[in-house]
């Protein structure tokens, strides 16, 4: 059954329950286990609901044919050799775990391997993000939501027929769905983001939907937050000035905080629709106050019929309403008028 709501341990995520926000670390810890916990009391302060990790383990996901990004790190000789550097152990996870936990934030971790899975089962993890090179991996997709957990797939990288079937495998064996709209770029840049992706995968899939950015900016989110967004993932850093390939498609934790505060504000705007009328009647001493009456220009003797330059548009709106000018022009007064003196119904005729 489709569902536009799911349950990421104790938090509702989708239609009429505020946006899920996950501040990623990935590798930005570059191994330091004391960083790590460093970033979850950072991101705990930014006010993001969950901080997600990566959990690699070398020897279960690499091979020495893996020649991506061998060359950005001196002290690697190789791919392998990065991702072994990048290994937490089981308790050193626990730890980060218990960590989050008492931080209140919600831990994730994207698995990339079944040995991954495997040791966040064990961990206790509420759900599991899908990265975008791992869409297509449906053993360990299935694997997943034999879990009976929550899969939050990222679509970068995917077709729609790549992401049918990702979505058919988690269902099929019985594992709730959510989707991010992502765009393989880091940083990506804005004619790249995709925002129209979000509507058509909430009309294609009728589930939970959200943005994963890597724009480095608060833009895309924000725009993606008032398109319908249940769900935002950004990469988060201590600073631009970091080591690191994803530092450029990366928030700063000010930056970050300052998005969780917009993504708070537009849901309270959204959440309350104003009722024009209602508010005209709430502030009829301002419009008073603030509108404009007919006023006479100079000194006007009885028996003088109105003309356009005897008229004047001044505040307070306190008399007849300067839209009403047309209804005067013509018209005789009864009595004399001062300059500057407001013009009343009851002292004219026709």
């Amino acid at each position: 059954m489709r569902t536009r709501t799911i349950k990421i341990e104790n938090r509702l995520v989708g239609d009429g329950y505020p946006c899920f926000v996950i501040g990623e670390i990935a590798q930005a810890h570059d191994g330091s286990l004391g960083t790590a916990h460093a970033y979850i009391d950072a991101l705990a302060r930014a006010g993001v609901d969950a901080i997600k990790f990566q959990t690699h383990i070398a020897s279960a996901e690499s091979s020495p044919d893996e020649k991506f990004r061998i060359n950005v790190f001196p002290q690697d000789g190789s791919r392998y050799d990065y991702w072994k550097r990048m290994e937490f152990s089981k308790d050193q996870w626990h730890s980060l775990f218990e960590h989050a936990r008492r931080k209140n934030l919600i831990f994730l971790s994207s698995p990339f391997s079944f040995e991954a899975v495997d040791l966040l089962e064990a961990l206790g993890v509420p759900a599991w993000k899908v990265g975008s090179g791992e869409v297509t991996n449906l053993p360990m997709l299935k694997k997943m939501a034999a879990t009976g957990k929550p899969v939050l797939i990222s679509s970068g990288m995917s077709s729609w027929s790549d992401m049918d079937e990702a979505v058919s495998t988690v269902t099929d064996n019985g594992g709730q769905v959510a989707l991010f709209q992502c765009t393989t770029s880091y940083p990506c840049p804005p004619e790249k983001i995709g925002l129209n992706v979000i509507g058509e995968l909430q009309t294609r899939y009728l589930r939970p939907v959200g943005l994963s950015d890597h724009s480095g900016t608060i833009y895309p989110s924000l725009a993606a937050v008032t398109l319908g967004a249940k769900l935002i993932e950004v990469h988060a850093v201590f600073s631009k000035d970091c080591f690191g390939p994803d530092v450029g498609a990366s928030l700063t934790i000010p930056a970050l905080t300052q998005l969780v505060e917009g993504i708070r504000y537009i849901e309270a705007m959204a959440n309350s629709p104003l009722d024009k009328d209602a508010e005209a009647r709430e502030l009829e001493e301002l419009r008073l106050l603030f509108g404009k009456s007919l006023y006479t220009r100079g000194d006007l003797p009885k028996g003088h019929r109105l003309e356009a330059g005897d008229i004047a548009l001044k505040k307070p709106g306190t008399g007849i309403p300067a839209k009403n000018i047309d209804r005067v022009i013509g018209k005789r007064l009864i009595r004399d008028y001062r300059a500057d003196e407001q013009l009343h119904e009851s002292d004219m005729d026709d």
